[in-house]
């Protein structure tokens, strides 16, 4: 603890830190504080009592001078920051399916290569936009957020585990919706049955990758317990008009659809929930790690 200290005293503890890589974060209100709140990465003045020279320097202010809202606002940092990551890993996530769904069947000259059209690219891209911007706008901070250390300024968005993660989730939704595909073909299903069994996996791995990237550390049963009440209603919604395009008879016939059987349905919805599933077994393995066995 410093304190009545010169201005380039605190100038140079600040410059030492930041030469140490450390993130440096300074609060001041008077004059000889600008200097100090300029270097600092993050200067952070007060709002009533901070003079004009310090408010200018800063890079917050505090509105109130009450520092504890400096706790708030850095949580409130993270997790929207937190957020952005799940809702862009989702998106890249559940387009490597689509993707190779659609080009795989072309490519290798399969039986059905026009498995899906442009209608069912625009249903499933309807569906997946509500779930980036309503539910994981809305995810509540993890526990472990306000425990994890500062980012490095060198650090980019995405590190290659991440984006590792991001598509090998969605190479493994792809391979469970190919191998459907490839069963549907075995038995001698129509195309219209093939397409609605791999559009069901697709469905299904998009509820479930929904819940699973909640998080990326702590379990499904644990975020399952997260406040946010617009999940279930998207995945609900989500559910019933599906329902509806696979057994309404106009839907079905307009999106090339076949009512599926119980057992076509089962198979379709089982790869989905494994297509997605496998990663639990990843979370627990990284809970495993650092100690915290927990659901």
């Amino acid at each position: 603890m410093f304190t009545r200290m010169f201005p380039e005293a605190k100038l140079r503890i600040i410059n030492a830190l930041k030469a140490n890589n450390e993130i440096v974060a300074m609060t001041g209100d008077g004059v000889n504080d600008g200097p100090a709140l300029k270097a600092a990465h993050i200067g952070i003045a007060m709002g009533k009592k901070g003079t004009e020279i310090a408010k200018q320097a800063a890079s917050l202010i505090l509105v109130d001078d009450d520092l504890e809202k400096m706790v708030t606002a850095v949580a409130m940092g993270r997790r929207i920051y937190a957020n952005l990551k799940k809702a862009i890993q989702y998106i890249i996530s559940i387009h490597i399916p689509i993707i190779l769904t659609v080009f795989i069947p072309l490519a290798l000259g399969w039986v059905y290569p026009n498995i899906f059209s442009l209608v069912h690219i625009i249903f499933l891209e309807l569906i997946m936009g509500p779930t980036c911007s309503i539910i994981y706008e809305n995810e509540p901070i993890e526990n472990n957020t306000m425990l994890q250390r500062p980012r490095p300024f060198s650090s980019t968005f995405f590190n290659w585990k991440e984006l590792l993660t991001s598509i090998v989730q969605g190479v493994a939704i792809a391979i469970a919706a190919l191998l459907v595909y490839r069963y549907a073909v075995y038995f001698n299903y129509s195309e219209a049955i093939t397409r609605t069994m791999v559009f069901t996996v697709l469905i299904t791995a998009n509820v479930f990758l929904t819940l699973v990237n909640r998080s990326f550390y702590y379990s499904i049963f644990t975020t399952l317990k997260y406040k946010n009440n617009l999940v279930s209603g998207v995945i609900a919604l989500t559910i019933v008009i599906t329902g509806l395009l696979i057994y309404n008879g106009w839907l079905s016939a307009f999106f090339d659809f076949n009512p599926l059987t119980l057992s076509q349905l089962g198979v379709g919805v089982a790869a989905g929930f494994l297509g997605v599933i496998w990663y639990e077994l990843v979370k627990w393995s990284k809970r495993n790690t650092s100690g915290q066995i927990k659901a």
